[in-house]
């Protein structure tokens, strides 16, 4: 059967009979680029005319419907609308800071999807240390969002910005737990060696309550971490306008835009590859029989249902919950989450140790 890897590794052999080794090494690796800024681009377009309808679907309405077949020229439209705008900078602005802010927050985006394995030996790098490069990488947005905020000499967008950081830095802390969860079952940090421990199950079944637990905390703070509503708080438009990207237009407003979009991808292909298998299929024990049925069904289509399936979990909480107060929503985590994310990490080492699990 043709597979994603097959075609990868068909191109990495046919780039090495053709250039010398260097060559070919710089060859793949402006090919990767080149993918994953295509990707980025796909994802954009598909998860903001996901986004639209979803939200319509929630609330009894159409969704766009007008241009191109069903809406789904929309966010084409959209795009172009954004590409055409003039890029302005505020007078009293900081312009390097400015300028570089979006890009800042998008590098960060696309570090992330390195350790990242969309289908079986399918990874951009297969890093061993890929859960502890996930959580020091994905720090490094906050750092875009309050240079956005400062640089932009505007009060509402630095409020947006400081709420934004402590929410980010906040939630980090529970997000983190439960991923550490996951780790202390798998016994490893490496992400092929956490999707290839839930071979005989996921560990969201047989990792018992505390795997449970950490999921639902995860999904929670990594909502957070996103700037998702009900957590939107750093673009509350009834308060800041549009948060720390208020004095932001054109592609520079679209950068942000689609980092947005994209880093909700990124925590779900991230949650999906820890709590349900990755691109490992479902198997039960020793169902020989209904193991080999679910074998047939690529990997690559294991891990993007499981992805968009949680990207759908993650856009019906913004149209089903009301938006917290800045003070409810720290409180929810200092209060809440991060007790409970310590009380589940104690719970599931004591499992671990004891070997009850799956």
């Amino acid at each position: 059967m043709l597979s994603i890897a097959g075609i990868a590794n068909s191109i990495h052999q046919w780039l090495n009979e053709t250039f010398s080794s260097g060559w070919a090494t710089l060859l793949e690796f402006v090919l990767v680029g080149i993918l994953v800024i295509s990707f980025f681009a796909f994802l954009g377009l598909v998860l903001v005319f996901m986004e639209r309808k979803v939200s319509a679907y929630m609330q009894l309405r159409v969704g766009p419907n007008r241009v191109g077949y069903k809406g789904l020229a929309q966010t084409l439209a959209d795009t172009i609308k954004l590409v055409v705008k003039e890029g302005l900078t505020p007078d009293g602005a900081d312009k390097f800071l400015f300028n570089f802010a979006p890009f800042l927050v998008l590098i960060a985006s696309m570090l992330l999807m390195a350790p990242i394995a969309f289908a079986k030996d399918f990874q951009i790098w297969d890093i061993n240390i890929g859960v502890l490069y996930i959580t020091a990488i994905s720090s490094i947005s906050v750092i875009g969002v309050l240079m956005a905020g400062w640089s932009s000499n505007n009060k509402y967008s630095l409020l947006g910005a400081m709420r934004s950081g402590a929410q980010i830095v906040s939630y980090e802390l529970s997000a983190g737990l439960a991923i550490m969860t996951i780790v202390i079952l798998a016994g490893s940090i490496r992400l092929s060696d956490i999707i290839a421990s839930q071979e005989n199950g996921w560990w969201i079944f047989k990792g018992h309550i505390p795997a449970i637990i950490a999921f639902v905390i995860y999904i929670i703070a990594v909502t957070a971490e996103t700037n998702r509503a009900p957590f939107d708080l750093a673009e509350a438009e009834s308060e800041l306008t549009a948060g720390f990207h208020t004095e932001y237009s054109g592609m520079k407003f679209a950068l942000f835009f689609l980092s947005e979009y994209v880093n909700i991808f990124i925590v779900c292909a991230i949650g999906a590859t820890l709590f349900l298998g990755g691109w490992m299929p479902l198997h039960i024990g020793h169902w020989e029989g209904f193991n080999h049925i679910m074998d047939f069904i690529p990997s690559s289509l294991w891990f993007m249902g499981k992805t968009f399936f949680l990207i759908f979990l993650i856009m019906w909480f913004r149209w089903t919950f009301p938006r917290l107060r800045i003070d409810q929503l720290l409180n929810l985590e200092w209060k809440y989450l991060l007790p409970i994310s310590l009380f589940n990490l104690l719970l599931v080492t004591f499992i671990a140790l004891m070997g009850w699990y799956f």
